[in-house]
């Protein structure tokens, strides 16, 4: 691979955007190019401007900072964009990682794109990427799913897609809600499903637990889970097979209050016994008349 030193081109300069990639963990991590980024624009957009300046503080950096985040990004994306129209220069950071990756800074992007301001990225640390490194699966083909849903329709609907995911996939959880994920995951994706546990990336107490959902459920039925985490999920066959929810040999009505046990409503119960039984709703619920 052939490198250019590009030092004059990458100087900052005025009326851009620079999405500047912060450590995850490790303050060593970050690169050459992300200080001078930071020493040299007119200010930080920052998710939370506690922790950046904490980083600034270590680096001997002093530059204005603006909150920027979820709550906030409508009304402050446009005084950004505003000030950088007026030749300002802004990096945007997040609390740990690559902003604009599942996090409000792919606002701000558009945001600039829409206005015609320039963008361009300082690329470093990335939870998602690091922990799929380590996870031992496939990495040729992969997806990034973020956190799941809060609500419970969506949080199965969107299990429920994943099921037929043929792709590595991987999310975020926090402490709190990793053994309640961990349990959905095992309903829906059987407990052979393999998955690394990633914890605490990059910083003194890492740690990837290779394992099942079985296994994994296992463990942190007896651990309490700490820090936070990236799960990084084996991809299925590509089709719901009956097996992976033990439906295969249920009757019609088994398959229905299986589902229906799970907090479906009873025409999500019957759509799902259907599929995992090889039969149309028509021809599922024709036999449910029938009884």
């Amino acid at each position: 691979m052939n490198y250019s030193d590009n030092t004059e081109k990458n100087k900052t300069v005025g009326g851009m955007l620079y999405v500047v990639a912060t450590p995850i963990g490790n303050l060593a991590d970050i690169g050459q190019r992300a200080l001078n980024v930071l020493s040299e624009v007119d200010f930080i957009a920052a998710e939370d401007t506690r922790n950046s300046l904490r980083l600034l503080t270590h680096f001997g950096i002093s530059k204005p900072l603006v909150s920027y985040h979820e709550h906030n990004k409508r009304e402050k994306g446009e005084e950004i964009v505003k000030r950088l129209l007026g030749g300002e220069s802004c990096a945007i950071v997040t609390d740990a990682g690559t902003p604009a990756i599942s996090d409000p800074g792919e606002d701000l992007v558009r945001l600039c794109a829409e206005s015609g301001v320039p963008v361009t990225s300082v690329p470093g640390a990335c939870a998602l990427i690091t922990a799929l490194t380590l996870s031992g699966l496939p990495t040729a083909r992969f997806t990034f799913e973020g956190f799941l849903p809060v609500t419970k329709k969506e949080r199965r609907e969107r299990l429920e897609a994943l099921a037929c995911e043929e792709r590595t996939f991987i999310l975020h959880e926090a402490p709190h809600k990793l053994r309640t994920t961990l349990d959905d995951l095992l309903k829906v994706l059987g407990g052979e499903r393999r998955i690394a546990l990633c914890r605490e990336l990059t910083k003194l107490n890492e740690e990837v637990c290779r394992t099942t959902l079985e296994g994994a459920v296992n463990i942190y039925s007896e651990r309490e889970p700490r820090g936070e985490y990236v799960l990084v999920i084996a991809g299925g066959s590509g089709k719901r097979s009956a097996d992976e929810d033990g439906t295969s040999d249920m009757s019609p009505e088994e398959a229905v209050a299986y589902y229906s046990e799970k907090g479906m409503s009873r025409n999500d119960a019957i759509k799902a016994a259907a599929k995992a039984l090889g039969l149309t709703r028509n021809q599922l619920y024709g036999m449910l008349l029938d009884k």
